[in-house]
């Protein structure tokens, strides 16, 4: 190949993989495999080390990075970086209107706000001369920031060539934007999990992550951390630009920067308000860290007019949500003991207010985990909570200790039962592996009575019924008698013969009900409904081996090997039988007919916690209404039902544009529930 042709095609190479890039990264919507991109690559690669002339600062191969560097170079930003000013209700958003308005100048129209979430990261500044990336800079004081370039061409969201989009506008000479380094809450989860297998110190959430992870001297460090970047405003650039807010996240977007979707304009303050108000309750349904929201006075002549006092901008304010970390004294550290078995700590706290609730109690995870962050009863330690979830133990805060903190000490007996405990060297749980234990089987009779749709039978009543040994499983729940029950606090006549009834209308339960109450990990509900298609029988699956499951399509190997374990121990089978004698339908004619109804012919996804329903009752009743409810994400599917603190389904939507709905908004699809 001739320098020439070279030359061609590392153009079209060039061309073709930031195409690829901005659709991947930006749009999240990619037309080529992995496989397809790195043959790319490595096709440019090659040319680039036989031809090193054609070599340029905007080669996507030049994104990995060089050495490592001895300091960061002070960099002087082109326009002050402000920070803004702070408010945390309707109320103050009204009054911080009330007061700057009145710097409006004379002749603007009528007022417009645009609202942005408010990112937690870190803040950077990028400079493009040519269309070419330049040069990126921390935030530092606002004035003078930190030359990162280097490690900012690691990041492959970051354009280092703009525009990237075909037909998108020509940008200015000279561009100068802002916009924010993060890292998304499932990267940073995997991350920190690949941290702690390297014996690496963790990362106490995603901010710290971006921000340590770009502040690298060695920008192969970086380009190994999943950084992704947003953008929202324009600093400076010597061309003509966009006039209103509005307009630049649409201009940026068009060059193929990436920028938020969760953005909205008002022409009304009340309906700016209502939408900041309620906004919060999406916190959690947003794939990364968002601690509030900006709201910008649309028209940037105007807002500039308007001034700045102190160091912030008049037209910009964020609204902030409540905090959701907070530090405080761990009093004990106690255990729970699951219906599996599985030891898991949890920390018992001083009391103190984190995101509106008052916090007594969080999860320290695992003992694996506990050890590792060496905390201790009696450390000031930093509690984290994510929406309404279990708040949980992010670490100690060392330097407040006093030397009179006490290590834990891993119990060697289950607290519930008193008998030896049990792990093994390729798990981090602890178990109790005692089948009387009372604690597990408080646990898996409730979790049975909760599948099978027993009604009045809750978590308390079933500690009475294993406490007062009437019941050692869910199969003894149809031995129960009235007189049984009315022995019971707080049972009458007509309560104990509800709750008998109730338990019997169980016995014709479809099978893969059947299976989801058997509480077999990884089992849930769509998991059982695969069951129930390919197998008839209770009994047909029990004789079926790890390898017949594992080829169903939709398990994987640990789910198979966890069902084919389950059956092969002697005490369920018993359990099994148990059900039998008792009446219980193990079979079924046929694989179910799809029911018909408001939601026929449609496939939802779910996940996250949903208010008032779990996962399997949710998917039970989108069934019963003619949906169909599947486990992962794709271009056919109708509707992800989004609940709080959503995994890697909720991006994988967004990128494929799948409609979003909440618990309120399913019910309002059938009608309510039944």
């Amino acid at each position: 190949m001739t320098t020439d042709e070279a030359r061609t095609r590392v153009e079209e190479l060039r061309q073709e993989i930031n195409e690829h890039n901005y659709r991947y990264y930006v749009l999240d919507d990619p037309v080529i495999s992995d496989a397809e991109y790195d043959a790319l690559i490595d096709e440019l690669r090659q040319l680039e080390a036989e031809h090193p002339d054609l070599v340029t600062p905007d080669s996507p191969t030049q994104r990995v990075g060089g050495q490592p560097a001895d300091g960061f170079v002070k960099v002087e930003h082109p326009a002050p970086i402000l920070s803004l000013d702070k408010t945390a209700s309707g109320e103050q958003i009204r009054s911080w209107w009330d007061r700057v308005s009145k710097y409006l100048p004379a002749g603007a129209g009528q007022s417009a706000w645009v609202v942005e979430p408010k990112l937690d990261g870190l803040t950077v500044v990028l400079q493009y001369d040519g269309g070419v990336f330049t040069r990126g800079a921390t935030r530092g004081n606002g004035y003078v920031g930190e030359d990162v370039t280097t490690n900012l061409r690691t990041v492959r969201s970051l354009p280092l060539r703009v525009p990237v989009a075909d037909g998108g506008p020509h940008p200015p000479s000279r561009l100068v934007v802002r916009g924010e380094a993060i890292m998304l809450i499932d990267a940073f989860e995997e991350l920190n999990r690949r941290q702690a297998e390297a014996g690496e110190k963790l990362f106490a959430n995603p901010r710290n992550a971006a921000a340590g992870s770009l502040r690298q001297l060695d920008p192969r460090v970086t380009s190994s951390r999943p950084i992704t970047l947003l953008c929202y405003s324009i600093v400076d650039s010597d061309g003509p630009v966009p006039a209103t807010q509005w307009e630049t996240l649409a201009y940026l977007r068009q060059l193929g920067f990436p920028v938020s979707e969760l953005i909205a304009r008002f022409e009304s303050l009340d309906e700016l308000v209502h939408y900041c108000e309620v906004w919060e309750k999406r916190r959690d349904t947003v794939p990364y860290e968002v601690d509030g929201l900006v709201i910008k006075v649309d028209e940037l002549a105007a807002g500039e007019a308007m001034g700045i006092v102190g160091h912030a901008p008049r037209g910009e304010i964020a609204y902030k949500f409540p905090g959701r970390e907070a530090t405080t004294k761990l009093l004990d550290i106690g255990v729970n003991v699951g219906r599996t078995g599985a030891l898991t700590p949890y920390a018992e706290l001083e009391p103190v207010r984190l995101g509106g609730v008052t916090i007594r109690k969080a999860t320290l995870h695992n003992f694996e985990d506990l050890q590792r962050k060496d905390i201790r009863v009696g450390d000031t330690v930093l509690v984290r909570r994510a929406g309404d979830v279990i708040p949980y133990v992010v670490g100690p805060v060392k330097a407040d200790r006093t030397g009179q903190e006490k290590p834990y000490q891993l119990p060697t007996a289950c607290p519930s039962c008193g008998e030896p405990v049990y792990s093994s060297a390729d798990e981090v749980a602890v178990y109790c592996i005692n089948v009387a234990c009372p604690e597990q089987r408080v646990r898996q009779v409730g979790h049975f009575a909760a599948v099978m749709d027993v009604e009045g039978m809750g978590e308390r009543t079933a500690a009475l019924l294993v406490e007062k040994g009437l019941v050692a499983d869910g199969a003894d729940l149809y031995s129960l008698k009235r007189d049984d029950l009315l022995e019971l606090e707080g049972f009458a006549e007509k309560s104990a013969d509800s709750l008998v009834a109730s338990i019997a209308a169980t016995k014709e339960r479809p099978l893969a009900q059947l299976l989801a109450a058997l509480g077999i990990q990884g089992a849930g509900w769509t998991i059982s409904q695969l069951l129930a298609q390919r197998f008839l029988s209770l009994d047909e699956l029990a004789a079926a081996g790890q390898d017949e499951i594992e080829a169903i399509e939709g398990l994987g190997p640990h789910t198979a090997e966890a069902l084919a374990g389950w059956f092969a121990r002697p005490r369920n089978r018993e359990f099994i039988e148990k059900l039998r004698q008792a009446g219980v339908k193990l079979e079924q004619e046929a694989p179910a007919a799809p029911a018909e109804g408001q939601l026929t012919g449609l496939t939802f996804v779910i996940t996250g916690t949903l208010p008032s329903m779990s996962r399997d009752e949710a998917s039970r009743l989108i069934e019963k209404n003619g949906g169909k409810v599947t486990g992962s994400v794709s271009r056919n599917t109708s509707y992800l039902v989004v609940g709080e603190s959503p995994g890697s389904k909720f991006g994988k939507a967004q990128g494929l544009d799948v409609p979003m709905l909440d618990e309120e908004a399913l019910l309002d699809m059938i009608g309510g529930k039944e």
